[in-house]
């Protein structure tokens, strides 16, 4: 089929391996120094890997290739981990252990899920704060890794799922977005984590209304936007969505 897929230029590539390790899929080896493309049917065509190249080395390109298999990313993906922990000595596993538990609320008071004030609380206190700005913020937390999956604040909840660095490039986030909403936030680029099985869970098991994505321009928000429209599609329910792209200075592109 000819779909888009990542080129490297190896007259240009350095050898950094920082692309490597950008590609969460693994479709990327280092290979005599070089950064090499062994694996065509793990590239899903998003490019996370171009930001990451200090070279430029890495450009698109439209050709024959084989699809994009998640299946296999993902079953590859698992054994690279059964064989991290294989490799933990036990202390490790403990420590790994105790990571995940707090992660997930169950020891770190700061991610136990609250709801906030609500929209209407916010408003009639608009007068209190006449000259500066208002959090919309109306739940807590809102790491999408720290969110439960069930919540009070999701009955009837309009959703925005958006990626961290929008709310610092786009100066009216609150207002724009946030307000009415509740706010997922998340980047699978950081995480190195694929959002999609989550969020089909919230959106699946909750009374959600409606779902916003805002990204920035950047190609690694592409894991983000494709994870929340999976998560849609696997949620069996037919809801309005969007997404909004954000440029790097601040202004909505779509």
């Amino acid at each position: 089929m000819i779909r888009k897929i990542i080129h490297i230029d190896e007259e240009k590539c350095n050898g950094c391996g920082m692309c490597a390790n950008a590609c969460h899929e693994g479709a990327i080896d280092m290979v005599n120094g070089k950064a090499k493309l062994v694996r065509e049917n793990f590239c899903d065509g998003f490019g996370d890997c171009l930001p990451a190249c200090p070279t430029g080395a890495i450009t698109f390109e439209e050709r024959e290739a084989p699809a994009y298999d998640e299946a296999a990313v993902k079953a590859s993906q698992m054994q690279k981990e059964k064989q991290a922990v294989n490799a933990m000595t036990e202390k490790e596993q403990s420590m790994m252990h105790e990571m995940t538990q707090h992660a997930a609320g169950q020891g770190c008071p700061g991610s136990r899920f609250m709801q906030l004030k609500k929209e209407a609380e916010v408003e009639a206190e608009q007068p209190k704060a006449v000259g500066r700005a208002v959090s919309r913020l109306e739940q807590w937390p809102c790491q999408i890794k720290l969110l439960p999956t069930q919540a009070p604040f999701y009955d009837g909840a309009k959703l925005l799922i958006a990626a961290d660095c929008t709310a610092y490039a786009y100066a009216n986030m609150h207002e724009d977005f946030m307000k009415g909403k509740i706010t997922l936030i998340g980047c699978p680029k950081l995480d190195d984590i694929d959002y999609t099985e989550k969020l089909t869970e919230i959106i699946a098991k909750n009374d959600i209304k409606s779902v916003t994505i805002v990204r920035m321009e950047v190609p690694c928000c592409g894991g983000l936007q494709r994870a929340a429209e999976n998560a849609l599609k696997n949620s069996g329910k037919f809801l309005p969505w969007q997404v909004v792209t954000i440029s790097r200075d601040g202004r909505i592109l779509d």
